[in-house]
Order: structure tokens, then C-alpha cells, then sequence
């Protein structure tokens, strides 16, 4: 474990756990269901979102293999099949609307096992994630060639129109059905959206009018491939070619090793509406040329044209030393689109020399780092309020509306408050405008401990401001709240002033701090204060009005502070 642990961090990846199915069940739904669950040890490999080449078990041995030099990375070669022979795969007008692009091959005579087989669906899948954006710019069909005869069509239809048997299902059931039926789906329903307000469907059919499937929902029964599946059509339909290509090129090339000819690959001819062909997949291999120095300086190493080339082959980047030295042409393989410019390049051949061997220097500009002040300030109070005997909590920055609104006897609109668009839980709906909630629903949460309880917190809140360039502004806040039988209002004024002696401000009119009553709807009448200093008003400190106390769950009385600290920086 530990030497495949060291084998991917060479390699820039992270072994993250090393786990079984029986250890995620139990931390995440308790030992009981764990029961039966497998013990096979099972190894969580974070990739890079850009190495798609590597998110499935055959590419991602290839490429270790290769970088410890057991194998030379195999050469992709496509086969175009005799005039009249390829499988034709013919767009129709009708789909320009929906999902204009469409890209088709062949595994002709390969062998699946069981694990072969999931490997090879369980990569579909991490595309569709990843790449494809959840099925959105690109949707993958995979089809058993021998239960359809091609030429195949891709076009549109109305969903009234289109009728077939889905993937697993008994019988058969129209468009519209099929929505209503995946409806409920945990894994179908996050896909409907994309089509479904659409009014024409997509759908390819085969030459006897047998449904392939209906991109980028579901594919038909009637194909579907198994382990005894001997040669794959492979479809991808999306709104983005390039994706599509990327993706077609990294499925052939992940699993044409199983094939009957290894690494080779059966094109297919994609016909477009204008009459023009396309053979596919493209498994184009192209050379980039970058000198060695231009990588040396990059990294701050010195090697060798000859040996930078050699660090670049383990990367599965092909590459020799051309012109006297002064150039290395590398070949990029139909596996890495991730390769775009020359910065790419570099980093590979860093990666393989190792970040851990390449020296540290000190940088030649001469900047010294400081602390931020305000953080520097943050700092320096947070120590002298914990021994003035307040506990700080770390609350989120997230709250609901009541929390900061209807709770403190606000209006939200008169809060300024940031919106979250899409909030996800009832919890985080907007951005905090006052730290107090926080506080109040950690005391809400503790209400076990011994009283009195003496909390603060020093963090951002965030309010709406139409003069800055992102339309909100952050303020950095000090919040305390005493919670006991008593208010304490005392205790809490006491703590005001010992911040003020901190920061050396004085308490006086002109150049130091005054308090004057007034009137807050989160307070009670007639123990509220207004905070002054440096010629504004910096918050206000009080005892909390009954009702504010009854909504946060609490059942003692509790006095507050809460002052902006940034015009003490």
C-alpha cells in the first residue's frame, strides 16, 4: 500500500483512502446495514478533472506502466472498412434544434469479463459527470452491433411519436411515458430538464426502425450490451463536437486493448444534413515542438535535452530531441486532450522529474509578506477576549432569512442582504448581515453547559453595495452575547470598554467613544445603546428583547454586542 501510495504521488495523483464497501457503508449509514456488504479492499484515486485518460482501471495501469517504463504507450490505429462496409450514422435537419452534433464507432470483436464490462460502463458514467456536464454537451450511447443493422438515423421527432422499450423495462412506452416514468428516478431525473421542454425529441433509429435510444436520456432495451457482447456500436450526440470527439476518443482508446486486433478501432461514417461525411473517431496524433530551455527555466532544473525528452515518453507524451538539441518534438496522443499549450507540456515533464527533487531557491524579488492589518488586528483581539473570558465560536456565513430578519424583528428587505440563487437547504438562503444568530443558535445548541455561557465571535458579514465592482461589500463584525438567569448588561458593557482600552480609544466626545440610548428592534425597550467612536456609529450593545429569545429557542435572558471593527485598523 505504501509503495502504491508513493507510485501516485510521483505520478500527480493522490491515493486518498484505502477502504471497502463495507467501511463506506457503516461510517455513513452505521454498522447495521453494513452486514454482508463486501470486504475487497478498494483503493479511492483522486484524478485530475483534466486527465480523462485516467478515469477508468485499463487507462489508468496504462499510464503507470508506462511512466515505470514496462511498456511503450500502444499506437492507436483506426481501420476504415472497405467502400459500403463502415456503419453509417445519417443527422437529419430535424436535430439542429435539440442536439446538433453526432460521432459514432465500432469495437469490433472484443472480449468483456464482468469486471472488464463494469469498467467499461463505469467510465461512461464518469464522463457524463465530468466532461459531458451531467449529459448536458454530451450524451453516450453504447449499443450491441449485432442486434441492429445500420445505415443508423439520428433525428427529432415529437414526443408522441416516439415509442420504444427503455433500458430494463418490460414493455414499451412513448416519450412523454418514459418522462413521466423516470420522474422519480434518483439517477434518470437530473437529466429530463435538458429535453424536456423541448418540442421535438431526439431519437436514432436503426434501418428497420428499432430504437437505439433517446440522447441523452435513455438508451433502448432492445441493444442494450452484456458480457457477451462481441461488438460495440458506440454513439455520442451533444451540443458541443469537440466534447463529443474528446469522449469518443477516450472510450475507443480505454478499451480497444480488449479488442480481438488490440488498440485498433473500427471508423464509422458520420453523414451530415448538408451531405458532407465524416469518418470517426479522429484518434488524431499531432507534434508540438518546445525547447528545452524554455522547460528547464520553467521548472528551475537543468537537465538534458535527451533526458527532458525521456521524462516526457513516461508521461505518454512520445518525444526526441530534433536540431542539434535545440528543440524537442513531442506527439500528443488521441488520449491527451488535456495537452493545449506548451505550459501543459512543461508540467508533465515536472511532474515526472519529481516536485520533491527539483531544488528550492529563494525567489530573486525582494518583497517581504506581512500579515493583511485587519487580520493582524482580528488576531490580537481574539486572544484578549478569550482570557477576558469569553469562549469564540466559528459560526456559518450562511444563514436563513428568519435567522436575520423576521427572528431579530427586521424587514429582510431593510437588511441589504446577499441572496443565495439556488439555495440548496432552507438553512443558507442569504448571506449573513450580523453575527448575532449565529451566536444565538450555538447557545441554542449548548444549552446543557453550565450557565452563565460568554460566547463572541469576530468574522465578515456581507451586505449589499451597488459602488463596488462585485455589488456587495464585506465588514468585518465583533459579536458577544451573555447568557445567563440575569442580563448582564453590565458584564457586557464591561467587555465593551475593555475593548475600547485595547484599542486605545479613550472615553470621550471628541476623539474617543461615547454610548447614547436608542431603539433597536432586536432589543428591549430601554436597555439598547448606540455605540459612537471615531465620528460614527460603530453597532450597538443591549439586552435582547423576549421575543428575539423565545424565537432562537432560548429560555433565559441574554444581553449582546456587536460593533465593526475596521475603522479601528
Amino acid at each position: 500500500d505504501e509503495e502504491f501510495n508513493e507510485l501516485c504521488f510521483e505520478f500527480g495523483l493522490e491515493l486518498d483512502e484505502i477502504t471497502s464497501e463495507k467501511d463506506i457503508i457503516s461510517k455513513e449509514k452505521g454498522e447495521e446495514k453494513a452486514k454482508g456488504a463486501s470486504d475487497t479492499v478498494l483503493y479511492k484515486i483522486d484524478v485530475p478533472a483534466n486527465r480523462y485518460d485516467l478515469l477508468c482501471l485499463e487507462g489508468l495501469v496504462r499510464g503507470l506502466q508506462v511512466f515505470k517504463e514496462r511498456i511503450n504507450l500502444p499506437r492507436y490505429e483506426k481501420i476504415i472498412p472497405p467502400e459500403g462496409e463502415a456503419q453509417r450514422l445519417i443527422i437529419t435537419g430535424e436535430t439542429v434544434h435539440v442536439r446538433p452534433h453526432a460521432v459514432a464507432a465500432v469495437l469490433r470483436n472484443i472480449t468483456f469479463t464482468k469486471e472488464r464490462y463494469d469498467s467499461f460502463i463505469d467510465l461512461q458514467e464518469k464522463l457524463h459527470q465530468n466532461i459531458c456536464r451531467r449529459r448536458a454537451l454530451v450524451a453516450i450511447g453504447t449499443h450491441d452491433l449485432d442486434t441492429i443493422s445500420g445505415p443508423f438515423t439520428f433525428t427529432a421527432k415529437p414526443p408522441s411519436e416516439i415509442k420504444f422499450k427503455p433500458l430494463n423495462q418490460s414493455q414499451e412506452y412513448t416519450a412523454s411515458q418514459i418522462m413521466d416514468l423516470y420522474r422519480t428516478d434518483s439517477h434518470l431525473r437530473h437529466y429530463l430538464h435538458l429535453i424536456e421542454n423541448k418540442p421535438l425529441y431526439p431519437v436514432i433509429y436503426d434501418s428497420n426502425g428499432v430504437v437505439l435510444s433517446m440522447p441523452p436520456i435513455i438508451n433502448g432495451d432492445h441493444t442494450k450490451i452484456s458480457v457477451k457482447t462481441r461488438n460495440v456500436f458506440i454513439e455520442c450526440t451533444g451540443t458541443d463536437i469537440t466534447k463529443a470527439k474528446i469522449v469518443l476518443d477516450i472510450i475507443v482508446t480505454m478499451f480497444s486493448e480488449y479488442c480481438e486486433k488490440p488498440f485498433s478501432v473500427e471508423a464509422a461514417e458520420v453523414v451530415y444534413p448538408n451531405g458532407k461525411t465524416h469518418i470517426y473517431p479522429e484518434l488524431a496524433y499531432r507534434k508540438e515542438k518546445v525547447k528545452p530551455e524554455l522547460i528547464n527555466k520553467k521548472i528551475g532544473i537543468s537537465e538534458t535535452p535527451s533526458s527532458l525528452a525521456k521524462l516526457l515518453t513516461r508521461m505518454c507524451l512520445k518525444s526526441h530531441v530534433i536540431g542539434n538539441g535545440n528543440n524537442i518534438e513531442i506527439e500528443i496522443p488521441p488520449t491527451r486532450a488535456d495537452i493545449i499549450h506548451a505550459c501543459d507540456i512543461v508540467e508533465d515533464a515536472a511532474i515526472a522529474y519529481g516536485y520533491n527533487n527539483i531544488q528550492m531557491t529563494i525567489p530573486k524579488t525582494y518583497t517581504i509578506a506581512n500579515q493583511l492589518p485587519l487580520n493582524k488586528l482580528t488576531e490580537l483581539l481574539r486572544l484578549d477576549l478569550a482570557a477576558a473570558g469569553f469562549t469564540e465560536a466559528l459560526t456559518f456565513a450562511l444563514c436563513s432569512q428568519e435567522d436575520i430578519a423576521d427572528k431579530l424583528g427586521m424587514d429582510i428587505s431593510a437588511t441589504k442582504a446577499v441572496r443565495i440563487a439556488n439555495p440548496k437547504t432552507a438553512e443558507f438562503q442569504v448571506a449573513r448581515t450580523t453575527l448575532l444568530p449565529g451566536l444565538l443558535k450555538t447557545i441554542a445548541a449548548n444549552r446543557k453547559m453550565p450557565l452563565p455561557l460568554k460566547l463572541f465571535e469576530i468574522s465578515d458579514i456581507v451586505v449589499k453595495d451597488p459602488n463596488t465592482d462585485v455589488g456587495a461589500r464585506n465588514y468585518r463584525h465583533f459579536c458577544a452575547v451573555y447568557y445567563n438567569k440575569s442580563p448582564g448588561f453590565e458584564i457586557i458593557h464591561g467587555l465593551l470598554d475593555r475593548v475600547m482600552q485595547l484599542l486605545e480609544v479613550p472615553p470621550s466626545e471628541e476623539n474617543g467613544y461615547t454610548i447614547k440610548a436608542t431603539e433597536g428592534s432586536a432589543f428591549f425597550p430601554g436597555r439598547c445603546a448606540e455605540i459612537f467612536a471615531k465620528g460614527q456609529s460603530i453597532g450597538k450593545l443591549g439586552v435582547l428583547h423576549p421575543d428575539v429569545i423565545t424565537k432562537f429557542e432560548l429560555t433565559m435572558p441574554c444581553s449582546a454586542l456587536e460593533i465593526n471593527i475596521e475603522p479601528f485598523v
